[in-house]
């Protein structure tokens, strides 16, 4: 088994995603002992956002720089390694109704046409089905308990579309919402999300 660990948060240390995502990743490794794990931090080393330098996969032109040049590379490292994973377990944490601006770079970088996608006479099709994804969401407030709660958010709904426009829809969510509700209502959500760890049938198997 190929793991691919990712964590997006910016709070480091006081990350409850970080802290889920490798109780997920240490679960994995028991139940599977042989399993390989590539570990992306997209806090500390995120790709460059999309510019015209960095387009290159997408237009299908040769880089003619430098810049262009590196910036095909570090494309064409992402989305082999993505490839490459059997499971991706993935920390998003909820910023302004959505995921982090790091974690939507990696995304922009891996979604290709021809290699995670392909298009169709009747749509697009994905093309990386083969693997399983579990994210940790982490929530300040309650989101998935209302209606209105559930039309601003824009973060487990985007991750689903956009993993499932690859190909992936074996996708597990653990959800720890309600962490800036008081100590209290963070240590409540903290334990429900490690119950649901534990739970996951990918971590028991």
């Amino acid at each position: 088994m190929q793991i691919l660990h990712i964590d997006s948060a910016i709070t480091g240390a006081n990350s409850v995603s970080r802290e889920l995502t490798a109780g997920i990743v240490a679960n994995l490794q028991q139940a599977h002992p042989e399993a390989r794990v590539d570990y992306l931090d997209l806090a500390v080393n995120a790709p460059t956002h999309l510019n015209a330098q960095s387009m290159g996969f997408r237009t299908g032109q040769a880089a003619s720089t430098e810049i262009e040049r590196q910036e095909n590379a570090i494309s064409e490292a992402l989305v082999s390694q993505f490839l490459a994973a059997d499971v991706i377990v993935v920390g998003a944490p909820f910023y302004n109704f959505s995921i982090p601006s790091q974690l939507k770079a990696w995304f922009d970088r891996i979604a290709q046409a021809g290699r995670t996608f392909k298009y169709t006479a009747t749509g697009p099709v994905g093309l990386a089905g083969d693997k399983k994804v579990i994210v940790a969401s982490a929530r300040g407030g309650f989101y998935s308990n209302s209606e209105a709660g559930q039309a601003m958010e824009h973060q487990e709904s985007y991750l689903k579309v956009i993993f499932g426009f690859m190909g992936v829809t074996d996708i597990s969510f653990v959800r720890a919402e309600g962490l800036g509700l008081g100590p209290e209502a963070r240590e409540t959500a903290v334990q429900g999300a490690k119950a649901q760890i534990e739970a996951l049938e990918a971590v028991a198997a």
